[in-house]
């Protein structure tokens, strides 16, 4: 047979008697000789092009192989776990010359990957790792709401005790055990801001499915609920999981399909709400797992009611919802970006007022807010002036844009009208624009 390339040749050095139909045997005429070299350079410039159509072996180094195809094959490599398909858009980051600042940028999360903010339980701007009672409405760790239909039954604390990968977790401790009517629940939520969720076309035909990622950690095992909801709380879809084992660590992943119908604000009101459902009577309970309904459901049909076990626990920590229905690795943003996340919606400020107050009236001064709350901020109860002398008088702000307020700045005056005339002020209060 021709030795046409270089595979063909063999590893019996008496039987290579031609190269390309070049006799080279015995006896052989000396031009033969010298056209059997030139086409045996050719082949091996062939082989090192590629155009030979020889496929080189692994064991020899090569793939194996004259296609990307068959080399990814031959060498054992899966696209997206081994190798990375072509992308335009990467290949335009390698081209830019700024490939290192871009690839940094997106480890720290600039993207907003993770619709959910804190989601590693970080920020505590309100109690600062105190322990309080879990309450209907009130926030507890930034971005977290409480929802409970009995006072003082379940207490919630950031805690220190966390999986690998993270050093903070949500705690939440059953203080006094629930017995369950068919009203009452038990939760804790996060609203996610409806410009954060645009692109997910929830309400129209092109809805995307999104994935919810958690690690979770309960003294108490059984089934629980993940629910997504909308402003209006007529669009529901509860999803199960299950903890297997006592005080253990475990990971969730659970996807969700883009819901087509429905009202879905897309502006600064609540866009998607996430709840984690901790105990449901009738009325909220009983969900068809994974439908979507205009029925006002937090959980599914066989919910655990974890409340009603004094002195549960529940921890959480590694909250994510991200786009699509893979759940990917969790998104770590810097401390301050995610502090700055959670200032849109709270801000505990401590804060100079100013130093020269003509008259002893209701003077006060303008508190710049260190990002553009969602909207203008109120000023919660319990705020306090201090004074380098006299009366500290009692904070309040104008909550209006005619007042000088708005989303950027808000001004605050004492509300008491008994300043001491000339005095430093400094003013320490909470400011919320939550959803």
């Amino acid at each position: 047979m021709s030795k046409d390339k270089i595979s063909d040749y063999s590893a019996t050095a008496n039987s290579n008697t031609d190269i390309a139909g070049i006799n080279i045997d015995e006896g052989c005429a000396p031009s033969g000789i010298n056209n059997a070299i030139r086409t045996l350079m050719k082949q091996i410039k062939d082989l090192y092009a590629g155009t030979s159509g020889d496929k080189w072996p692994v064991a020899a180094g090569g793939t194996g192989g004259t296609t990307a195809s068959e080399a990814r094959t031959n060498l054992g490599l899966v696209i997206g776990t081994d190798v990375q398909a072509y992308d335009a858009d990467l290949a335009a980051i390698a081209s830019s010359g700024k490939g290192d600042q871009i690839v940094s940028y997106g480890t720290y999360g600039v993207g907003f990957k993770n619709r959910i903010i804190n989601g590693d339980m970080r920020i505590d701007q309100r109690n600062a790792g105190a322990s309080v009672n879990l309450a209907d409405g009130i926030y507890n760790l930034d971005r977290y709401q409480g929802s409970v239909s009995q006072s003082s039954k379940v207490t919630v604390q950031r805690s220190s005790t966390a999986p690998a990968g993270f050093i903070n977790s949500q705690v939440l401790t059953v203080s006094s055990a629930m017995t369950f009517g068919a009203g009452d629940y038990c939760g804790n939520a996060q609203a996610i801001e409806g410009y954060n969720v645009s692109d997910l076309g929830f309400g129209t035909a092109s809805a995307q499915s999104v994935t919810v990622s958690f690690w979770v950690r309960s003294s108490v095992t059984g089934t629980y609920s993940v629910t997504l909801h909308n402003s209006a709380f007529d669009r529901t879809n509860a999803k199960a999981y299950t903890i297997s084992s006592a005080n253990t660590w475990e990971q969730k992943t659970i996807t969700f399909s883009g819901d087509t119908s429905g009202t879905w604000l897309t502006n600064n009101g609540i866009g998607i709400k996430v709840y984690f459902a901790l105990g449901m009577g009738s009325t909220y309970g009983g969900a068809t797992d994974g439908v979507w309904s205009s029925t006002p459901k937090l959980a599914v049909t066989g919910q655990t009611n974890w409340a009603s076990t004094a002195g549960a626990t529940f921890y959480i920590t590694g909250v994510q919802l991200e786009k699509g229905s893979t759940a990917t690795s969790f998104d770590y943003r810097p401390y301050g970006t995610e502090l700055q996340l959670c200032q849109r919606y709270y801000w505990k400020c401590t804060a100079s007022l100013g130093s020269s107050f003509s008259t002893s009236g209701t003077a006060g001064g303008g508190v710049r807010m260190p990002v553009t709350m969602r909207t203008t901020p109120t000023l919660e109860a319990g705020g306090t002036f201090a004074v380098s002398s006299g009366n500290a008088g009692t904070p309040a702000a104008y909550t209006s844009t005619g007042g000088g307020s708005g989303g950027d700045a808000v001004n605050v005056y004492n509300s008491a009208n008994n300043w001491t005339t000339n005095q430093a002020v400094a003013l320490t209060a909470g400011f919320t624009a939550e959803l």
